[in-house]
């Protein structure tokens, strides 16, 4: 296990040349390109490869149609619709936008780029103990973090790619953007960072499965939620600053937003930690519903093993 996780985190190209290799690099290649293109020119390719995945990716949609289904039950069935439709187009655009957080310079979108509420981050900063950034996942993930790397100093955490090679484009890039890059489960590096009064992009938001968790309201749906964020807060005694990043829907740029630091966190109490936590992630959400991984099987773990499940068979 450990050699094959050692060889995911090789970030050097030259170990990339066999031809085994070079489908991967005519795709990155591919996304290099693109990257080239001008901004609006993306995002309506990026619309139209979502309009697409809408049509043909069947399993995702009905995925996608369910989750809307369950957190916005005062929608009206038409309006479900429509918002899945567009969940995939933003998820397309998404798609495009890899390409100018891993090729582009952050620093040519700032003009087009507003940030709200960086004050927070600033005075939280003054405490000395880090700040967990407390990030969610939005269609704008990578160019948002990108972006964000303007205006803060910060670390990611981060889940390898399967493919070794594409995580090394990934992971090269996000080193050039970011202080420090950690594993995803790299909780002795994340800790040390934060004694160091270092600032920490961390999300919470998918369904890890059973283990550490309780089962929080999550758009008052009951959903696997991690009890992990509240015993870093306990360790380190950081701040836990909820923030998002999405596109504007009425002209071509970006809106980055630092919330105030989560009020009296850790409770003591995990059930009422991951609840607020999940509802500063919901609030964020509801600024543009589209723009959010809802693709992801949320509320895939049930908390009774004879509940019906809401996607249908367990995958094997």
């Amino acid at each position: 296990m450990s050699k094959k996780r050692n060889k995911t985190r090789d970030t050097r190209y030259s170990n990339y040349l066999h031809p085994k290799w070079w489908p991967t690099w005519l795709l990155v290649g591919i996304i290099w390109l693109i990257s080239r293109l001008p901004l609006a020119a993306q995002w309506r390719l990026g619309a139209w490869i979502g309009e697409l995945g809408h049509r043909f990716l069947v399993s995702r949609r009905k995925i996608t149609a369910t989750n809307i289904r369950l957190c916005f039950p005062e929608l009206s069935a038409d309006e479900q619709a429509a918002l899945v439709r567009r969940s995939f187009r933003s998820n397309g655009i998404g798609i495009m936008e890899i390409g100018l957080a891993w090729f582009r310079d952050p620093a040519s979108f700032l003009p087009i780029t507003r940030v709200h509420g960086l004050e927070h981050v600033d005075a939280a900063l003054e405490k000395g103990n880090g700040i967990l950034l407390l990030g969610g996942h939005y269609s704008t993930l990578d160019l948002g973090g990108s972006l964000v790397t303007q205006f803060i100093e910060a670390d990611v955490m981060q889940r390898d790619h399967n493919n070794p090679l594409m995580n090394a484009v990934m992971t090269r890039a996000r080193e050039r953007r970011y202080g420090k890059v950690l594993g995803s489960r790299d909780l002795r590096g994340l800790l040390k960072n934060l004694k160091a009064n270092r600032i920490i992009w961390y999300a919470t938001d998918q369904d890890y499965g059973r283990k550490g968790t309780v089962f929080a309201p999550f758009f008052g749906v009951p959903a696997a939620s991690i009890t992990t964020t509240s015993r870093i807060a306990e360790r380190s005694g950081c701040a836990v600053v909820p923030f998002s990043h999405f596109r504007r829907e009425d002209e071509i740029g970006y809106d980055i937003y630092f919330q105030k630091p989560l009020e009296n966190f850790p409770s003591g109490d995990d059930m009422v930690d991951a609840t607020q936590v999940n509802a500063a992630i919901e609030r964020e959400i509801r600024r543009h519903p589209d723009q959010y991984l809802w693709m992801h099987r949320r509320f895939k773990t049930r908390p009774s093993p004879d509940e019906p499940r809401f996607y249908g068979k367990k995958r094997k």
